[in-house]
């Protein structure tokens, strides 16, 4: 039976990427795809999504959620993802219409209406999830795990401390990591570690398919900003989340208590990991650390063959 999720996202190049490795899995039912504010501005991050499903011939519910952080101004990263949120291939006019339901309701909606608990799969900010948690407490039940891309262990990628996704709401953050839901965080420390390199890109386009060439000009342009910082490859954060949800044992992750800081003065938005269990608090997210990362480029591989 496959596994209903949901996709809460904010594309952003490699939320592309989660998106087109989630539905071309047999092991999971995508119920709905909502984007929030996060790599770009609402406005951009729906288009993004839209574009991307509409260009790989995928029909599903799209939904715009959250423009802003719960109590903060949006923080977005255009250096990162380009002013369109997803520079560099050139998308046609998408024929896919967003939802006329906001993301909360049909989060809600999903979740309520599903004969199996539900899978969360949120790539951005938190803000949509924790709004679903606040206005309708309830549906916690019908949750079966939250897999979200975000945090990090040892050091932050948006500041000394933070990692950008929960910089952009650590309140969205706390309430979420305080849920009770079980959570897997696929943060920095799994992700700096699930690479694609130039050789692997090149493998993609060479693939000639359409939804490949677009994924192999994506990663082109994302792979100029992280090579000013040193990196061999592109970090493939958010498909970590969905890969994890698709086969587990692809990642190791270790059972600990992660608290979010929302007041810090250099600290702000640090998912703060009780890493040698000093505190004895309950562990609330299963954190990962390390991938098989050829078994995961072969999973991205195999995605793209499902499509033109």
């Amino acid at each position: 039976m496959k596994k209903p999720v949901i996709i809460d996202c904010d594309p952003g190049h490699d939320d592309a990427i989660a998106l087109l490795l989630a539905f071309a899995s047999d092991a999971l039912d995508v119920k709905a795809v909502t984007t929030v504010a996060g790599n770009q501005t609402l406005e951009k991050t729906l288009r993004n999504a839209l574009n991307v499903l509409d260009f790989a011939g995928i029909e599903v519910e799209v939904a715009a959620g959250a423009a802003k952080p719960l109590m903060r101004d949006l923080i977005i990263a255009p250096e990162v993802h380009g002013e369109s949120g997803l520079d560099g291939p050139a998308f046609p006019p998408s024929k896919l219409k967003p939802s006329k339901r906001g993301a909360v309701e049909v989060i809600v909606d999903t979740v309520r209406k599903s004969d199996a608990k539900v899978t969360l799969i949120p790539t951005g900010p938190l803000t949509n999830i924790a709004m679903a948690l606040i206005s309708h407490p309830e549906i916690k039940e019908g949750i079966e795990r939250i897999s979200l891309m975000g945090g990090a262990c040892f050091g932050g990628n948006w500041t000394p401390a933070a990692e950008f996704n929960i910089l952009v709401d650590p309140e969205a953050a706390s309430i979420v990591f305080g849920s009770g839901i079980p959570i897997t965080m696929c943060g920095l420390d799994v992700t700096h570690r699930a690479q694609i390199y130039e050789d692997e890109v090149e493998t993609l386009r060479k693939m000639n398919r359409k939804v490949a060439t677009m994924v192999a000009e994506l990663l082109d342009f994302f792979g100029k900003f992280h090579s000013r910082f040193g990196f061999k490859g592109s970090p493939l954060h958010d498909p970590c989340a969905v890969a994890w949800v698709i086969d587990p044992g692809m990642i190791a992750t270790r059972k600990l208590h992660v608290d979010i800081e929302t007041s810090g003065e250099f600290t702000t938005g640090a998912t703060v990991v009780d890493y040698y269990n000093v505190l004895k608090k309950d562990k609330n997210a299963d954190v990962a650390f390390d991938i098989d990362r050829e078994r995961f480029i072969k999973m991205i591989f195999d995605a793209m063959k499902h499509y033109d």
